[in-house]
């Protein structure tokens, strides 16, 4: 018989373990008082730590790189800045060295005059092998240069003299254009003034039209508003005329009464009457008498009754005071009976409880009396 090793089954392992984590976690969410109270969701909050977290991380990192790329480009631009002003230098100190070795002053046509004849002495080769080319200084080169030099100053003041005059005369020119601008100004505003007088002028015989031309219209319809006030005094006058005169106004009571066929009592117009009769009003006198009479003796008996009414009440509240009185009297014995009661209670309460905690209950339970109890979640 060969021994062959068969591969275990590891998927009831597998589910055990996974129920006793699964049952674990249970346990941990139901134990939590503080999640269970407040039904926090840990796992979200987490979540939501963990991506601030995060994203201050990449917030600073992101600072960092701006810091560093501003670092870099400030470098930059200080190096540039730098090679810049080296290479000015560098090529300043090319261009002095360029002119203190081929530029030289000594070495220059008019050294021997500019410098005090100090060129003619740096020749290094000796006179006698200088041909006429080298020759610098000839003879008779110098006479009447004085003569020159006077000459050239008298010249020169002669320009400068010619040239003052020039300007003095472009002076004068520039002045009389400007005298002729101001007249011409001078002019310009004179017939703007005169333009100005004359729409002046104008505007004022407009203005003196139109208000000829208003009080035209004022005056017309004044005249018609004094027409209008006439014929309306007038349709007035009639009108007051034809009021005063009418049945209205002279107090006739025939004339508001229009006699009825049948034997009827005869109609009343009312925008004719005027009032009621002497007879009619004593009529209305005697109803009102009447009527107040009635009222008076009708609050006499509304008197009566309300003060029968309050005898009742009266009796009624000094009857409901006395019960209440009794009511609170046996309210009260009623109380002290049950504080008598209670406190019998209490020490027959407290000698049962000093019974139990001396006599019957000696032995106190440890902590592993309590830790038997909610070990598993279902």
């Amino acid at each position: 018989m060969y021994k062959v090793d068969l591969p275990v089954d590891q998927s009831i392992e597998k589910a055990v373990e996974r129920r006793r984590t699964a049952e674990t976690a249970r346990k941990a969410q139901i134990f939590n008082t503080r999640l269970r109270v407040m039904g926090l969701d840990l796992d979200a909050l987490n979540q939501q730590v963990q991506e601030k977290k995060h994203q201050q991380n990449m917030e600073r990192q992101r600072d960092k790189a701006f810091d560093k790329m501003r670092r870099i480009h400030d470098e930059a631009l200080l190096q540039q800045d730098i090679d810049e002003r080296e290479k000015r230098a560098a090529l300043h100190a090319d261009l002095t060295q360029y002119w203190a070795t081929y530029q030289r002053v000594e070495d220059s046509r008019d050294a021997d005059l500019n410098c005090g004849m100090r060129g003619a002495f740096s020749i290094t080769a000796p006179e006698s092998e200088l041909g006429p080319a080298s020759m610098q200084v000839f003879q008779g080169e110098g006479i009447g240069e004085e003569q020159k030099r006077r000459e050239q100053i008298k010249k020169t003041e002669r320009d400068l003299r010619t040239q003052k005059e020039d300007n003095e005369r472009k002076h004068i020119r520039d002045k009389h254009k400007e005298m002729l601008v101001s007249k011409e100004l001078v002019h310009q505003d004179l017939r703007w003034i005169q333009q100005h007088a004359l729409e002046e002028e104008c505007k004022k015989a407009a203005r003196i039209a139109l208000d000829n031309y208003n009080q035209a219209l004022a005056a017309e319809r004044a005249g018609k508003l004094e027409e209008q006030r006439r014929r309306e005094e007038k349709e007035s006058l009639v009108e007051i005329w034809h009021t005063l005169t009418s049945d209205m106004m002279t107090e006739c009571a025939e004339a508001a009464e229009r006699q009825v066929e049948g034997g009827r009592p005869p109609q009343v117009l009312t925008d004719r009457w005027k009032g009621m009769s002497p007879e009619q009003l004593s009529a209305i006198h005697r109803e009102r008498e009447a009527q107040r009479l009635e009222r008076e003796r009708q609050r006499e008996a509304e008197k009566s009754q309300e003060a029968a009414w309050d005898l009742q009440l009266l009796k009624a509240s000094r009857e409901a005071e006395e019960e209440e009185r009794r009511a609170a009297k046996l309210r009260r014995e009623k109380r002290i009976q049950m504080d008598q009661d209670n406190m019998q209670l209490a020490r027959e309460q407290q000698a049962y409880q000093e019974y139990l905690d001396k006599k019957l209950y000696t032995n106190k339970p440890t902590k592993a009396y309590f830790y038997q109890f909610n070990t598993s979640s279902r």
